[in-house]
């Protein structure tokens, strides 16, 4: 069984055992966090699609670590001015586990 989830403003297609990198939630490690946004369930004949989410139906995660991505360095320039800056960043994650998904 399958499931289209919303969360961070990005949709995903997940599945019982798989591990995402989403954007951060405020949950700490080992909680539980259920998404209700969920646009599809498919699961052979007994799909089903929702308009615009399927009612009753959640997707339950465990939370495995909370991290920062790895750096990303920006170059900022302006011509002709000899002005120049560099900046990192690093996006914060969630790792999640999903563990059950429920119609």
């Amino acid at each position: 069984m399958k499931a289209v989830i919303v969360t961070g403003g990005k949709q995903y297609t997940v599945a019982e055992g798989d591990v995402l990198f989403i954007e951060k939630l405020n949950a700490e490690a080992e909680e539980t966090v259920k998404f209700d946004q969920v646009l599809a369930v498919l699961d052979g004949e007994n799909s089903k699609i929702g308009a615009p989410v399927v009612e009753g139906a959640a997707v339950e995660a465990k939370v495995v670590k909370n991290g920062k991505g790895k750096k990303i360095h920006v170059l900022r320039y302006k011509a002709k001015k000899g002005e120049k800056k560099k900046i990192g960043h690093r996006q914060p994650y969630t790792k999640v586990e999903i563990t059950k998904i429920a119609l």
